[in-house]
């Protein structure tokens, strides 16, 4: 099974922020989602975390901390199934940039698109960005988008 990173930008204060990029190709084109992508050979996954923000979105993370580690099943398309690991960081170098694959937007953290990012966001995101820590298994339907099943436990 493919590893993979999320990493989440989150700035402080009275309401907090977390920045999303509009995913502009590939895998989950059309997306609100974190900054990530496949943990390389030799490769860590916050190393991975870490490189996929500044390919991403052109920041370097200075502190991050793992949060989550989700599980994604996809039957009707098995190379897609992939473990997650989910960091959040609040502290980074740089503006967060559009680059070729995703355009980057502050959002509030209880005011986030969910209709426009994976049916399972809801799920466990707003958790994460309140601090929990958790594991988490999704199976999705054969459409590749609906969450047929979800099983969520702490870390």
């Amino acid at each position: 099974m493919q590893h993979a990173t999320l990493v989440f930008l989150v700035k402080d204060g009275k309401e907090g922020e977390v920045a999303l990029g509009m995913k502009k190709k590939g895998f989950g084109r059309g997306k609100w989602n974190g900054f990530g992508g496949k943990v390389q050979y030799g490769e860590e996954p916050h190393e991975a975390a870490a490189r996929e923000a500044w390919e991403e979105a052109m920041v370097r993370v200075r502190e991050m901390v793992k949060h989550a580690e989700l599980t994604f099943l996809f039957p009707a398309k098995p190379e897609w199934n992939q473990c997650v690991h989910v960091f959040v960081a609040r502290k980074w170098d740089g503006t967060p940039t559009e680059t070729e694959e995703m355009k980057p937007q502050w959002f509030g953290v209880k005011e986030l698109p969910l209709e426009k990012m994976w049916q399972d966001d809801p799920h466990w995101l707003p958790r994460v960005l309140a601090g929990e820590r958790l594991r988490a298994k999704f199976i999705f339907g054969g459409d590749n988008e609906r969450v047929e099943n979800a099983k969520m436990w702490d870390y």
